[in-house]
C-alpha cells in the first residue's frame, strides 16, 4: 500500500512558491471544498461558484509570495476568494442599483421560535433567493464579519447603502423563514 507523505500548511506553501505542482495540487485539494462554500454564497449557481473558485485559486497561487505568515493561511485565502467572487460577479452580471436610505429597521431577523424547524441547507436556499446585492452585503457583514465601511469599499457603494441592503436582506429573510414555517408574524414597529 502506497502512503502519501503529509505536509503542514507552511511546508505546502513553501513548496508551492518553488513551483512544486504536487504541492499546489495538495493545497488545492485541501481547501477546494471549503472555498467552494465561500464562492457559493456569492454565485447564482454551482457552475458559477466553480468558476469563481478557479479564478480565486489562480489568484491565490499567483499571490503566494504576498502571504507573510501573519494570521491563518485559510483566512488570507478566504479574503482572496471573496474579493475574486465579487470581481467575477461584477464582470459577468450587471450589478443592481443600490438605493441609499438612512432609515433602517431595528427588528430582529426572525421570530425566536421560527428557526427551530430550519436546517442549514434550508437557510442557505433562502439566502440564495435574495437579490445579488442583498445577498453579497448579508454575506460580507453577517458571515464574513466585514464592517459597513469595508463593504462599501469592496462593492463600490456608500456605507448607508450597505446598511440599507443589510436591513432589507434581513427583512426578506424574516419573511421567507416565517413563510416556511407556515406562520406570518406582523411587524409592530
Amino acid at each position: 500500500m502506497f502512503l502519501e507523505r503529509t505536509f503542514t500548511i507552511d511546508e505546502l506553501i513553501k513548496r508551492c512558491k518553488t513551483g512544486d505542482r504536487k504541492a499546489c495540487e495538495l493545497l488545492y485539494k485541501g481547501f477546494a471544498s471549503k472555498m467552494l462554500g465561500v464562492c457559493m454564497r456569492y454565485a447564482t449557481d454551482k457552475m458559477e461558484a466553480e468558476d469563481m473558485l478557479q479564478n480565486g485559486f489562480i489568484k491565490v497561487f499567483s499571490r503566494l509570495n504576498d502571504y507573510r505568515g501573519e494570521g491563518l493561511f485559510e483566512g488570507w485565502m478566504r479574503r482572496i476568494m471573496i474579493h475574486s467572487s465579487i470581481e467575477y460577479y461584477r464582470k459577468h452580471h450587471k450589478m443592481l442599483q443600490v438605493i441609499d436610505t438612512t432609515e433602517l429597521a431595528s427588528t430582529p431577523l426572525v421570530d425566536a421560535s421560527a428557526p427551530a424547524n430550519l436546517n442549514a441547507a434550508d437557510l442557505m436556499d433562502m439566502v440564495q433567493q435574495l437579490s445579488p446585492g442583498y445577498r453579497m452585503v448579508l454575506n460580507l457583514y453577517a458571515i464574513e464579519g466585514y464592517s459597513h465601511k469595508e463593504i462599501a469599499e469592496i462593492m463600490g457603494i456608500s456605507e448607508g447603502a450597505s446598511k440599507s441592503q443589510l436591513s432589507r436582506a434581513r427583512n426578506i429573510l424574516k419573511q421567507l423563514v416565517n413563510r416556511s414555517n407556515g406562520r406570518k408574524y406582523e411587524y409592530a414597529g
